[in-house]
């Protein structure tokens, strides 16, 4: 018996490298945003806990050795069609999950529902290790950021400070705070999410507790992160702007982070004292898992293992296929040619630097001032990726606006309705951001396909349907923003943004195939 399991073993120890070879495309992208994003950073540990989980509960992982389940290949082909799927459509984070499905799987086909209860909690852990789509992470840092600025603006009420709060920018009459993406508190909610998990896992309690526990890194993310701004405010009004920038701000980030894990502390402790048990420091150590006991198994040829390994093996020659697969390409004008006069709008074209370029990864652009009168100017960006199978798309606004040291104090969508247009109304994102004492009025949205699509993850959603259906991944983004006058109105830049898209938009036609 024992040798079997040894041989078994090594059949898993091939899966697994196989499964490692499959999905390798997505995992490789998945360590470029470790390394890029600080809210992800810890995303390198969480792989090295999770083994250490599993090397202290070695003995029950033995004991849990059951009968192998052919649930597991079907798990195997679910996990193998989400890597096709995420191929196909450059959407790693399905790449990504496909490979934890992919682990569970062979873990099932290994040693059944037995060693999968007592492996899934460690494995569950690697969740946290994916990043979330640059988008999503956009639109939670810009509404963390506008609610942490009204509680940190409120605490600095309650201590008798004269402060004025706009979108995410405090000001208290000295100097103007501004709540930028670095503070919106993702660098801390992130890592903690992970550690509250790990220690609602090891917490000797019921399970509501360890749910709470869990789930109150939320708000205990958000709350200390608004006393960090409120302490900013502080320390300027009492010391001067100085205090604002530099090591303290920094210094404030990791006081603010160990407050959090104490915060966590506290409420083990306040669980165990409920709980009549004594010794804060029970939450470190592991449960007791009873092992199902090892059992007579399948001969080698007849367990599910044997046939995951071709399966693995078509997954990783399919995934070449897909990615040899050429696109169905429609003819188009290239953007260097769109008029350059509409009516009364004369433009200035330019063009972004070489490193820009290559790091946006597009195929074609233009980028232009278009001029009506004397002030009335309006800055169009048409930017269009023939493929976006290998992973490159256009990047959201939401992501590159703070990037470029602008503020989002205004996002929603609005319905616009092109004059002499038989396409009817559409929807387009409405931001509005600042930066410096100036305000601009941005519009967007994705032509994708023959679609105008606002909500990103619609774009995302319709990027999959048309890959594996029409295979094309052909797709833009239309951006058109407008300074905000001194004194004038959004409503007024609306209107100009509105003016410019009746004529411009409808040209699009023959630059971007439908």
């Amino acid at each position: 018996m024992a040798g079997k399991i040894g041989r078994m073993s090594i059949f898993f120890a091939v899966a697994v490298l196989l499964a490692v070879v499959a999905y390798f495309g997505g995992l490789v992208e998945l360590t470029s945003r470790w390394s890029k994003q600080e809210e992800y950073s810890h995303g390198f540990f969480i792989p090295l806990i999770s083994l250490w989980l599993l090397w202290q509960r070695r003995d029950a992982l033995r004991e849990s050795v059951g009968p192998p389940s052919w649930v597991g290949l079907l798990l195997l082909l679910v996990s193998t069609g989400m890597l096709l799927m995420g191929e196909l459509t450059a959407i790693f984070i399905i790449v990504q999950y496909g490979f934890l499905f992919c682990l569970l799987a062979l873990l099932l086909c290994l040693g059944g529902r037995p060693l999968l209860r007592v492996t899934a909690l460690p494995l569950l852990l690697l969740v946290f290790a994916i990043p979330l789509p640059h988008f999503v992470d956009s639109q939670l840092s810009w509404r963390l950021q506008l609610l942490s600025s009204e509680i940190g603006v409120w605490v600095l009420r309650v201590l008798d400070i004269s402060v004025f709060l706009e979108g995410n920018v405090i000001d208290l009459g000295i100097y103007r705070l501004q709540v930028v993406e670095a503070c919106s508190g993702l660098r801390y909610l992130y890592p903690l999410l992970s550690i509250g998990f790990l220690m609602a896992y090891m917490f000797r309690g019921p399970l509501w507790q360890k749910g709470l526990l869990f789930l109150s890194t939320i708000p205990v993310t958000v709350l200390t992160n608004s006393l960090r701004i409120a302490a900013v405010g502080v320390l300027v009004e009492r010391w001067g702007i100085g205090m604002a920038d530099g090591f303290l701000h920094y210094f404030e980030g990791w006081i603010i982070f160990m407050a959090c894990l104490m915060i966590l502390l506290a409420e083990v402790w306040v669980f165990e004292r409920l709980g009549a048990r004594r010794g804060v420091l029970d939450v470190l150590n592991f449960p007791v898992i009873h092992g199902g006991g090892a059992r007579p198994g399948p001969t080698i040829i007849r367990h599910p293992l044997f046939f995951a390994l071709p399966i693995l093996v078509l997954a990783s020659l399919a995934v070449n296929g897909v990615s040899d697969r050429e696109e169905l390409r429609l003819d188009r004008l290239p953007l260097t040619v769109f008029p350059l006069l509409l009516d009364e709008w004369q433009a200035s074209e330019s063009r972004m630097d070489v490193e820009v370029e290559n790091s946006l990864g597009l195929d074609d652009y233009v980028i232009a001032d278009y001029r009506r009168g004397e002030t009335d100017v309006v800055n169009f960006y048409v930017a269009f990726y023939g493929s976006q199978r290998k992973g490159v798309s256009p990047h959201s606004p939401q992501v590159c606006i703070p990037g470029g040291g602008w503020l989002i104090t205004g996002l929603s969508r609005v319905p616009v309705l092109l004059a002499n247009s038989s396409d009817g109304a559409f929807e387009v994102n409405r931001v509005i951001i600042e930066r410096g004492g100036q305000r601009q009025l941005v519009y967007y949205w994705f032509e994708q396909r023959g679609r105008r699509i606002a909500n990103e993850y619609w774009m995302k959603w319709y990027l999959l349907v048309d890959a594996l259906v029409r295979n094309r991944s052909d797709g833009a983004l239309v951006r058109v923003t407008t300074a905000i006058r001194p004194f004038e109105a959004p409503a007024d830049a609306d209107q100009r943004l509105q003016d410019f898209m009746k004529l411009a938009v409808p040209r699009l036609a023959a630059h971007v195939p439908h």
